[in-house]
């Protein structure tokens, strides 16, 4: 039905132990905005929910603070592609600066939808959630008996 694989070097990384939270805590506390999610943003992948109805996929991933502008999505040979690209930059006038740093995180999720349809696909963004809604092919039968001799 779906092949979703995580991938996320930082969680399995047993050495880090102790001072991750530690860690991630004064990054927030520095962070330009303060907002824990863009911690997420950077360093996670987005959650994806998939619900199997008997017509069509229904998709929710969760993107605060993304604007559809910075969202892709594809299908390709039944697979679903969602990609994000978020940069920040803060413009002030009239600063003369020593140094400046800019964010920029980008992420992906790919899902294996073998009998998903391309055609009647939609897609919304409201309240940092992506929801698509992908009609199912019509009678996707590909196996095939094979005759013992």
């Amino acid at each position: 039905m779906a092949g979703l694989i995580p991938f996320n070097k930082k969680r399995n990384d047993l050495m880090n132990l102790g001072f991750n939270d530690f860690s991630n805590m004064l990054d927030d506390f520095f962070s330009a905005s303060g907002l824990p999610f863009e911690r997420s943003l950077r360093h996670d992948t987005f959650k994806v929910d998939i619900k199997d109805e008997a017509d069509k996929y229904v998709i929710e991933a969760e993107v605060p603070g993304v604007k559809k502008e910075d969202i892709q999505v594809t299908i390709d040979d039944g697979r679903l592609n969602l990609s994000v690209k978020h940069e920040s930059v803060s413009e002030e006038e009239g600063s003369k600066y020593i140094h400046r740093e800019r964010r920029m995180s980008q992420m992906s999720r790919s899902i294996l939808l073998k009998d998903v349809s391309e055609e009647g696909a939609q897609a919304k963004l409201e309240d940092g959630v992506l929801t698509l809604i992908l009609p199912k092919k019509e009678n996707l039968d590909t196996s095939k008996r094979i005759m013992i001799e």
